[in-house]
């Protein structure tokens, strides 16, 4: 199974994608300085954050595409396979 969505959202998610990466490269670059600790849960926060939206993205085109799709067509093995990964991630 492919990622759910268009080309288009494909394209954002690996914008948003590569600049999370630069957060995370400019958060070991922290660390490496030995920069002050709230600067450093800001940056963690803030790259978490942004993770979270690539996560909420992914999830809502999932929810629009397969999931969808799964419900027209009664498959229930695509409903229960969101389901144990939701149960997973507390």
């Amino acid at each position: 199974m492919s990622l759910c969505g268009t080309d288009q959202d494909k394209e954002r998610l690996i914008k948003r994608l590569a600049r999370i990466e630069g957060q995370i490269r400019g958060l070991a670059k922290m660390v490496e300085q030995n920069r002050d600790c709230i600067e450093v849960l800001r940056q963690i926060a803030s790259a978490s954050g942004a993770l979270k939206g690539v996560w909420t993205q992914v999830l809502g085109d999932h929810l629009r595409g397969c999931i969808a799709q799964a419900a027209m067509e009664n498959d229930q093995a695509v409903i229960d396979e969101l389901i144990d990964h939701l149960q997973k991630i507390r």
